[in-house]
């Protein structure tokens, strides 16, 4: 009798198995993960899945909600999730299905909004599984910007400045990849989007210095811009030149050196060219379905034939800035190639914007890995690319632009607060000379006064070498026992509610062996310690450490480079 109610009792719990077993089986597809990318346009939620995503969707007011129907799919991630940086998503949350085997997704949103959703297949190198991607726009009109007409785009309303002659050129710098697509991976780890957006920042810092300039960035944090957005934020701007930065790989660890690549819609000329070409597609890929600006529907009341012109205009004087950057880049960087490599990528396809993209050097090479790292090197390659900017549009200045009127003389009437030196440093002249050409005995001026500027094309502009610039490094800090969320705020010289952002905590209780990524200043790092083991010499330590081998002279006080083995070193963060 006692067999036969283990017997049962076996049969019951088999059965109870088998039962999950297929209920689960039953359930094609899951839900592995969910990623939240807040981006200053657009909130871009990415549902991480087992397989293809078969769902529906629809949206509700009084509140607002997206609800997302995912057929045969279960779920293998925490849920709610509250988000605190976006202007428009609040929480993501499940509800009840319409029936078994769907999971309803519920995104409780702030206002109204028009959802863009769309999937995506594995990529090539498996980097990403299939995902359901959900684009949520800040604002209703920038779901339809990348429709804005070309005719918009070729006719650009002049302002106050440019009447006046004293407009400042823009150049719009993209700092390609971001947010979920990290760009090429180098050997040791390190992501393209982050060397990127540093040189990208270095640059802008560089181009702002000079008067006359000014520098508009597509990205300014970790988010992906999609590409067709990239050239509107350009066009927006009425930038006069579009630089995007990127970081080279290849399937080989060979490869090294900066290239600088130009639109060619032919064909690419090099086998790297066609792996960049490649990669952008990839990019798209992992970034999101964006647009790929050739595919545009472009204004029918516009002549195809101004394009064109515009369209070669833009590709001529494109390849000519090209030859300038490699020019200077060549002086402070091996180069990969000494002409513009030809290439059909989407970032360069703006018929009205000149367009270069540069490959600071080759991630996959594990030497140029760390030196596109270091903050020595970032600097040479900025300071580079500034120069030739400002030596292309000094011998090419657009109409109405300060750079033009040094070509000529031209008057000034003082405002309040001006001084004879900041007039001189304003339009790139000497104060002697200012007070030669209007015969002043004294440097006091008075408010009304008008002075005559004479031509300074004689005198090149100057790029000011920038002494110190705000860089700052993504680390990441394990949570020790005892430790809590104000003290390692203050370690690192950031605020509570910035780690939390940064790491999207939903309070401040945090627990042992907890991993943060806190985004500090170089200059707020904390120290570093090296303990020199046997057949290790000073310039190997520096290199380890991307920093310069007199920095750790100094920080240790050496006075000879023979270290001892179980020396300690300071390891200075600059």
């Amino acid at each position: 009798m006692r067999n036969v109610k283990y017997l049962y009792s076996f049969i019951f719990v088999f059965l109870g198995l088998v039962t999950l077993s297929v209920s689960q089986f039953a359930l094609a597809n899951s839900i592995q993960g969910i990623r939240v990318w807040p981006s200053p346009d657009e909130t871009r939620v990415v549902i991480d899945l087992s397989g293809e995503a078969n769902y529906s969707y629809f949206t509700l007011s009084h509140p607002h909600r997206l609800v997302v129907d995912l057929l045969d799919t279960g779920v293998r991630t925490k849920l709610p999730i509250s988000v605190s940086d976006s202007d428009v998503l609040k929480k993501i949350r499940k509800s009840s299905p319409p029936k078994s085997g769907t999971y309803r997704l519920v995104f409780e949103l702030k206002k109204k909004v028009s959802p863009q959703i769309f999937k995506l297949a594995p990529t090539p190198k498996q980097e990403y599984g299939h995902r359901l991607v959900i684009d949520l726009p800040h604002d209703e009109s920038s779901s339809d910007s990348g429709a804005s007409s070309s005719s918009s785009a070729a006719q650009v309303a002049r302002d106050a400045s440019q009447y006046q002659g004293n407009a400042d050129i823009v150049v719009a710098i993209d700092a390609g990849h971001g947010g979920e697509d990290p760009g090429s991976i180098g050997p040791g780890g390190k992501y393209e989007k982050n060397v990127t957006l540093s040189v990208a920042k270095k640059l802008a810092a560089q181009l702002n210095a000079v008067p006359g300039m000014k520098a508009v960035l597509t990205r300014k944090g970790d988010y992906f811009v999609n590409l067709n957005r990239r050239s509107e934020i350009a066009r927006k701007n009425k930038a006069h030149l579009l630089i995007s930065i990127h970081a080279d790989a290849f399937t080989s660890p060979q490869p090294r050196g900066a290239s600088v690549f130009v639109l060619n819609t032919r064909r690419a000329n090099t086998e790297i060219a066609k792996w960049v070409e490649d990669h952008e597609r990839q990019s798209e890929l992992l970034g999101g379905a964006g647009q790929v600006l050739a595919k545009r529907n472009n204004d029918k009341n516009i002549s195809q034939t101004l394009l064109d012109l515009q369209f070669s205009h833009s590709q001529k004087e494109g390849y000519t800035v090209a030859r300038d950057i490699l020019k200077e880049l060549g002086k402070v960087a091996r180069l990969h190639k000494k002409t513009p490599v030809n290439a059909s990528l989407a970032v360069l396809k703006s018929p009205d914007i000149p367009s270069v993209l540069i490959e600071t050097g080759f991630i996959s090479n594990p030497t140029e890995e760390r030196l596109l790292f270091q903050s020595s090197h970032q600097n040479k390659l900025s300071e580079a690319m500034a120069k030739a900017v400002v030596n292309y549009f000094e011998d090419r200045p657009p109409e109405g632009t300060l750079f033009a009127s040094r070509k000529k003389a031209r008057k000034h009437v003082v405002q309040a607060g001006e001084s004879l030196s900041v007039i001189a440093q304003r339009y790139g002249v000497t104060t002697a000379t200012l007070s030669r050409e209007n015969h002043l005995n004294s440097s006091t001026l008075r408010v009304g006064q008008v002075l005559v500027i004479p031509s300074s094309h004689t005198n090149p502009i100057v790029v000011p070498e920038i002494k110190n610039p705000v860089e700052t490094e993504v680390i990441t800090h394990t949570v020790k026992s005892g430790e809590y969320l104000g003290a390692i705020a203050n370690k690192y010289k950031v605020s509570v509610a910035a780690i939390r952002k940064e790491n999207r905590l939903r309070s401040s209780v945090l627990h042992v062996g907890q991993k943060l990524k806190i985004t500090v200043s170089l200059k707020d790092r904390p120290l570093r310690k090296h303990q020199v083991k046997r057949g290790e010499y000073l310039s190997k330590i520096a290199k380890d450490y991307g920093v310069s081998i007199n920095s750790i002279r100094q920080a240790n006080q050496l006075h000879s480079d023979q270290l001892k083995i179980k020396q300690i070193l300071i390891i200075p963060n600059r």
